[in-house]
């Protein structure tokens, strides 16, 4: 029986009409993005975009256009573009037909032996209508899946390759089993360099009309750690609460001590009366609202820079950890401090020592 054109055109559109929404593989045209979270509003949209990790790209692109991409492993620190690059390949890839062509899960959410069974195995064994490409299946943050949805993974993988590309995104590797390592073609997304990360903020400074104030731009850096959405939520948060973003407004918002405090800190640790020492962290701690890890965990590259004996360095950086260590099971934070400030006389005495 003989089909009318305009009924193969439907077919040919059914994927389209039925493909299921997903959070950022479907945009909704009603939504302004002005209200968006810059993270999302400015994520690289095309592979060309995302200038980091250029060799990592320039692979998976020539993988892309040969049409021969393995199965992928992403991981690496959070925020340093793994699942921007992989929604990027999908988005040239696929086109219009993204959102039926790819299945997207958060596997911390949907990690269970049932999800791999059910949704990825049911998406995964159906080829679509008028298309020879294989479908793609994003698994973000698939560390956190349990090791019996993993071994399920591993044989859908298997059973499935022809109708379709599993990409694997986690922060740590070695909570993946070999089985799957060994299936995927695996890249490691560093940290990203503070250069790029400042050129990038910088454009985005520049598009939304900000207005930078002394150190603004450098602190958002350097807080951000080379994690491009911890860097891009920081300014953002910035640009809501202060007119001028500079370096008192970073870390003002931040929540992070100064480093002139810390400064100030480590000067009172290595030269002031134990009592003395004392009274003004507490002081410091009420008057900006900073907690004794925040002071502990900044104080470590300030030891490390500062020139002392090896082994009053190296001690001091001990009992920095073990301070740190047991402020993360709520313990006093002022007998904490009181092992702090002990920590620093000791060292005193290393260094009078050495000096003599």
């Amino acid at each position: 029986m003989a089909l009318a054109k305009q009924d193969i055109t439907a077919m040919a559109k059914m994927d389209e009409v039925m493909a299921a929404p997903s959070n950022r593989l479907k945009t909704d045209g009603t939504v302004d993005k002005r209200d968006q979270p810059w993270v999302e509003k400015y994520r690289p949209q095309k592979l060309d975009d995302v200038a980091a990790h250029k060799e990592i790209i320039d692979t998976i692109k020539r993988l892309t256009h040969e049409n021969r991409l393995p199965h992928l492993l992403l991981y690496g620190p959070p925020g340093t573009g793994k699942t921007s690059t992989i929604l990027a390949v999908a988005r040239q890839m696929y086109g219009n037909s993204l959102a039926n062509m790819t299945l997207e899960l958060n596997a911390s959410d949907e990690r269970g032996i049932g999800v791999v069974r059910q949704e990825i195995q049911d998406f995964a064994s159906t080829r679509t209508i008028f298309s020879n490409k294989f479908k793609l299946i994003i698994l973000d943050e698939c560390d956190a899946m349990t090791n019996d949805a993993q071994f399920a993974l591993r044989r859908v993988m298997e059973k499935y390759t022809r109708n379709a590309r599993f990409c694997l995104i986690c922060n740590y590797v070695s909570k993946i089993i070999p089985a799957l390592q060994s299936r995927c073609t695996k890249f490691r997304f560093a940290p990203l360099n503070a250069s790029f990360v400042r050129e990038r903020l910088q454009q985005v400074a520049d598009l939304e009309g900000m207005k930078l104030g002394p150190g603004g731009l450098d602190s958002v850096v350097e807080l951000g750690a080379g994690d491009m959405r911890r860097s891009l939520n920081i300014l953002q948060s910035c640009h809501m609460a202060f007119d001028t973003v500079d370096q008192h407004a970073v870390y003002t918002c931040t929540g992070n001590p100064l480093p002139s405090d810390i400064r100030d800190v480590l000067t009172w640790l290595l030269n002031d009366r134990v009592a003395d020492v004392y009274e003004k962290v507490i002081k410091l701690q009420v008057d900006k609202g900073v907690a004794l890890v925040d002071i502990v965990r900044e104080l470590h590259p300030w030891v490390m820079r500062t020139s002392m004996p090896v082994r009053a360095k190296v001690t001091l950086v001990e009992r920095l950890a073990d301070v740190e260590h047991r402020l993360a099971f709520s313990t006093s934070e002022k007998l904490q401090l009181g092992s702090l400030v002990a920590a620093f006389v000791k060292a005193r005495e290393v260094i009078a020592a050495a000096a003599q």
